[in-house]
């Protein structure tokens, strides 16, 4: 006879009360934060909570000040539940974000879990609080993940657009083309990504540091760090990064426990080779809504690693093709999404090419304000945006109303082809870039 399924009421309560929270906050992110705004404190250190930023399906970011600096920081907030799948893939996207090293590439300054308590929240949603972890907790195992990273003011590339739209205005060929440029960068840093060296992480670890991030063990009352001990940069120390380094235990020593029995992403595992091998990741979901405009406004940063995985991924199996597509699905966003993840096929192999598919699309949608694929024939009259992916049905302006020139028309051209193979590589990318800048007077 079938084991039935015991559901607990408090926990599916619990849940409902939760995302109630952070409902509530999500409403009330517009009214200014006075003396009795919310705060919390991770790290050591104090936080006001401003407003809400930004949501996904289980993270919420918040605009939080340092009460000792006044310093703004974006912190994200993921919940989940220990050894759960969207732990594993919290935990996957602070070690993708630490893995490339870039000017064009965010940084995570810090970051801890707390122990998700909703008896410890208010209508500005949960704040971290003592354990409930024991028998019969009312949440236990839920974890709640903040992330610390740099708050741009200019938002992103998806702002701009919004706001040329309400404006009637336009992107500056050069201007497109420079945040272009600069976003092929940061993903070129993925493309060719090697392995660090195997002899200087060793070194590293026999002075008790960690290469990448560990899942730690309880820590102080605001919070367990996350991220293993990393040599700080000359840079960094001279220019103060901020918030300060993880906490690393009185003894100068990461706190960690072994993380060898989590299973790995579907197509992903481990990094394996030798020191200084090329191992190349995909971003799988770069839009305009993932690359922030830095405070120069001329500096573009890539962000969101939520979705990236080792680039070439080898298609064996129907069963392997359907765990793709389904990924795919969740993680990347349809008109920007390649043609070769709405239908994945076996015996091929799924490479970085998808991420050149992407950017061309990206630099469709900062020209001409919308994605190639989101036209009114598939937003208002009900069309199929995956049918005009796959079939690579797009058009530029044809009413004489194009200020771009050709050069920047053929790297949209070539970017978005339907057979990956016929793309260009991220290095002929940002040649094509650099000749269309040249040509801009």
């Amino acid at each position: 006879m079938p084991q039935q399924t015991q559901f607990d009421p408090s926990s599916i309560l619990s849940s409902l009360f939760e995302k109630a929270q952070d409902a509530i906050f999500a409403m009330s992110s517009c009214i200014p934060c006075g003396p009795s705004a919310s705060s919390l404190k991770l790290n050591g250190r104090n936080f006001q909570i401003i407003k809400l930023l930004g949501e996904g399906g289980f993270s919420f970011v918040y605009l939080v000040k340092d009460e000792s600096s006044g310093r703004l920081f974006a912190l994200k907030k993921i919940r989940c539940s220990y050894g759960s799948e969207s732990f594993r893939e919290a935990m996957q996207e602070i070690e993708a974000t630490k893995r490339f090293r870039s000017p064009f590439i965010i940084q995570i300054f810090d970051s801890c879990v707390t122990q998700d308590d909703p008896a410890s929240s208010t209508l500005l949603g949960n704040l971290p609080g003592a354990d409930s972890d024991g028998p019969g907790g009312a949440n236990a195992g839920g974890k709640v993940i903040y992330l610390f990273l740099p708050f741009y003011e200019k938002g992103n590339l998806q702002d701009a657009i919004n706001a040329h739209l309400i404006r009637g205005t336009r992107f500056g060929e050069r201007e497109i083309l420079e945040l272009f440029l600069g976003t092929c960068k940061a993903v070129k840093e993925m493309h060719t990504y090697r392995l660090p060296n195997v002899g200087a992480q060793r070194s590293r670890s026999s002075l008790g540091e960690h290469p990448g991030m560990v899942i730690p063990d309880r820590s102080e009352d605001e919070g367990q760090n996350l991220i293993g001990g990393q040599e700080e940069d000359e840079e960094d120390q001279a220019t103060g990064s901020y918030p300060p380094k993880p906490y690393m235990g009185a003894n100068g020593k990461g706190k960690g426990v072994d993380r060898s029995d989590q299973e790995p992403e579907i197509g992903q595992g481990s990094d394996q080779g030798e020191g200084g091998e090329m191992i190349p990741y995909a971003h799988r979901d770069i839009k305009p809504g993932n690359v922030m405009i830095a405070d120069d406004g001329r500096t573009p940063i890539l962000m969101d690693f939520g979705s990236t995985i080792k680039a070439r991924v080898p298609i064996k199996s129907r069963r392997e093709a359907v765990a793709h597509q389904d990924m795919a699905a969740e993680r990347s966003s349809m008109p920007y999404r390649a043609p070769e993840l709405f239908d994945v096929k076996t015996d091929v192999e799924l490479t970085e090419s998808v991420d050149i598919w992407s950017l061309g699309c990206t630099l469709f949608a900062m020209a001409y304000l919308h994605s190639p694929f989101e036209t009114p024939a598939t937003v208002e009259q009900g069309g199929s945006i995956a049918l005009a992916v796959m079939n690579g049905s797009f058009k530029f302006p044809t009413d004489g109303t194009d200020p771009y020139s050709e050069a920047l028309r053929d790297i949209i051209r070539k970017c978005i082809q339907v057979d990956s193979s016929q793309r260009p590589d991220i290095h002929q990318v940002i040649r094509l870039t650099e000749a269309a800048l040249r040509g801009v007077s």
